[in-house]
């Protein structure tokens, strides 16, 4: 009787089990993909229909002002003027309230600011792509643009982490010197914005998805 070694037999082990879970995962590729589908829209309808909320519109204006993109949605966020140490900055910055937080003075800033306005505005942007992804397990036209829609809008908040400086760790110092700050230590702002690298790979998963339906079903009715 031939006597199998132990490698062999883990080998043929790890292959019967890479392939039984092959033929479990394989058949469920368009479930996965409508899974992803199904994640983007939670994530853009929760966070989406956040911005009507005071603390979401003022937790947003740093990336709003700095952006390139969307300062323009602001009145005031990206005028420079000096604090109270005489140093020139950016006039939001004086204007920051913290999350669970009412300071009237800044609530009142924000509001000749347009910084509600703006929120609204990018929230009904977020919800409406959330919702055009998930049409796409219906629709591949209307995913299709959800998907692509989604990719752009994560390279506007990619964008962030270049044109925003609170994504980065500040060398604030202290009792000691700070050791980790700039690139590539990334603040809580900038650990929230890096995720969005998984949006934009989804968006794309998705967009792909639903262009290889639609050319499909025109095919079909050609």
């Amino acid at each position: 009787m031939p006597v199998i070694s132990i490698e062999l037999y883990e080998e043929f082990l790890m292959s019967s089990l890479v392939t039984l879970l092959a033929n479990i995962v394989a058949p469920l590729q368009r479930q996965f993909i409508n899974f992803i589908r199904i994640a983007i829209c939670v994530v853009m309808v929760w966070i989406g229909g956040l911005k009507v909320c005071q603390y979401e519109a003022d937790g947003i204006a740093h990336f709003v002002s700095n952006s390139p993109f969307l300062s323009f949605l602001y009145k005031n966020g990206a005028n420079m003027v000096e604090n109270d140490k005489g140093v020139l900055v950016k006039e939001y910055t004086l204007y920051k309230n913290p999350e669970g937080k009412m300071v009237a003075k800044n609530i009142e800033w924000h509001k000749a600011n347009g910084t509600y306005t703006a929120s609204y505005i990018i929230g009904a942007i977020i919800v409406t792509i959330g919702i055009l992804v998930l049409a796409g397990i219906w629709s591949p036209t209307l995913g299709l643009f959800g998907g692509l829609l989604t990719f752009g809008m994560s390279i506007v908040t990619l964008s962030f982490l270049i044109f925003t400086p609170e994504t980065w760790v500040p060398n604030l110092g202290g009792d000691f010197p700070t050791p980790n700050y700039g690139f590539p230590y990334l603040s809580g702002a900038g650990r929230l914005v890096i995720k969005d690298i998984i949006m934009m790979a989804g968006g794309l998963v998705a967009a792909a998805e639903c262009a290889k339906r639609y050319l499909e079903n025109k095919k079909q009715f050609a």
